[in-house]
């Protein structure tokens, strides 16, 4: 504390001792101490709540601050990495969150802010965006309703060529539609199965997968992939089981029990199984009764859908929403910032609504994929609130606190 704090709390001690004192005329004290009345009683107020301790300079500034501009966080970020160099985005974050509390900007925001003005160096924190909990509730009615989708565990043919079935399924009529043995278990192999499957066959309504590659990415917003988003752009909702939650999918999971049966005597090579599994699927879908079904077949109760477009859809969104397409890299652009989305929708349109002054909450079709936080630094260090602050951060800021103030 200066010495200018400790006589401007020395006088406060001794004004609240002399008005505290029996017949004490506060009007008086008031003049002889040079302070206008209001500020006499304010501090006899703050010493009866709580003693000396209330007697310290208080911040002025509200407890919230619903008109708080991009611009002015931002320069409260710098102002506060000025002063202490050695904080990260985190306990920047947790600062500003003690003065615009719901206004302020998350750590990945800060981070954000610090790396395009050279003033942090990255390291990217591998975080879970997205996990499911609750166990998955689809109404089946009838085929096509849910297609349930999934690899099964991968043999050797005898040559030791690698057998990793794709399996594809429809949950009302258990009809399997497809044992590919496929090369790769990449998005563009699986979408090169699927875009046959739905050719011969119609589109469902939706499509039940596990949480890993390539039908999610749980690092993601909403955990989408490209071969999810291109799912969506089909009007095909994309249902997830939770993790290390294979009874979330058990239908599949009980064929796949069947299909393991080929494991036993593998063929000689990884094309020569692939006719086994032609043939056991023959089998399972025409020959084998299912009690489920009531002693029917999958394909006797299978019927294709007829849904048959193939082409993608244009998402629509309300009117007083922002709609943005997203740059190859994954980002989009507002209000002269550049957030980051997710590369999983490069080229694709998303819509935006706008929560707080900062806030945009993103949706994708009807998918939620959270908030983004625009920030334009450029706009902050063009304005005169910018170049004030940043100019102040320079000179040898004494206060505690980010002061973030508006020209």
């Amino acid at each position: 504390m200066t010495w200018k704090d400790q006589r401007a709390m020395s006088q406060k001690i001794e004004f609240v001792q002399r008005a505290s004192a029996a017949g004490a005329n506060v009007s008086a004290l008031c003049r002889e101490f040079g302070i206008s009345r209001q500020t006499g009683h304010k501090w006899l107020r703050r010493f009866r709540e709580s003693g000396h301790v209330g007697l310290a300079e208080q911040s002025r500034r509200p407890q919230s601050s619903p008109l708080a501009t991009a611009e002015e966080i931002v320069v409260g970020i710098l102002e506060l990495r000025g002063r202490h160099p050695s904080w990260g985005p985190d306990k920047i974050s947790r600062a500003l969150k003690r003065q615009l509390h719901d206004e302020a900007p998350s750590r990945s925001t800060v981070a954000r802010v610090l790396r395009r003005v050279g003033r942090s160096k990255r390291r990217r924190a591998r975080t879970r965006l997205s996990v499911v909990d609750v166990a998955p509730r689809v109404d089946v009615a009838g085929p096509n309703d849910l297609w349930t989708i999934d690899f099964k565990g991968w043999w050797r043919a005898r040559n030791g060529e690698r057998c990793e079935p794709l399996t594809v399924r429809d949950a009302w009529s258990r009809y399997v539609f497809t044992v590919a043995l496929v090369s790769s278990t990449k998005a563009r192999e699986v979408r090169r199965v699927l875009e046959r499957l739905f050719k011969r066959h119609g589109l469902p309504r939706a499509m039940q997968c596990d949480n890993g590659s390539p039908f999610v990415a749980a690092h993601a917003r909403a955990g989408l992939t490209q071969l999810a988003a291109w799912l969506m752009s089909l009007g095909i909702r994309l249902v997830r089981s939770r993790p290390g939650c294979p009874q979330d999918n058990g239908g599949h999971e009980r064929m796949h029990r069947d299909l393991s049966e080929l494991e036993l005597a593998p063929a000689r090579s990884r094309r020569a199984q692939q006719r086994d599994c032609d043939r056991w699927l023959v089998d399972f879908n025409h020959v084998r009764p299912h009690n489920a079904l009531g002693g029917n077949t999958p394909a006797d109760v299978y019927r294709d859908s007829d849904r048959r477009w193939l082409e993608p859809l244009v998402p629509r969104y309300p009117p007083d929403w922002k709609v943005r397409r997203v740059s190859p890299q994954g980002n989009v652009r507002v209000n002269g910032d550049v957030v980051f989305v997710t590369t999983a929708l490069a080229r694709r349109l998303v819509g935006l609504y706008q929560e707080s002054p900062i806030r945009w909450r993103v949706h994708f079709f009807d998918v939620d994929l959270g908030t983004i936080e625009v920030l334009s630094v450029l706009d902050a260090y063009s304005s005169d609130t910018g170049i004030t602050a940043v100019n102040a951060v320079n000179r040898n800021d004494r206060m505690a606190s980010p002061k973030i103030v508006r020209a």
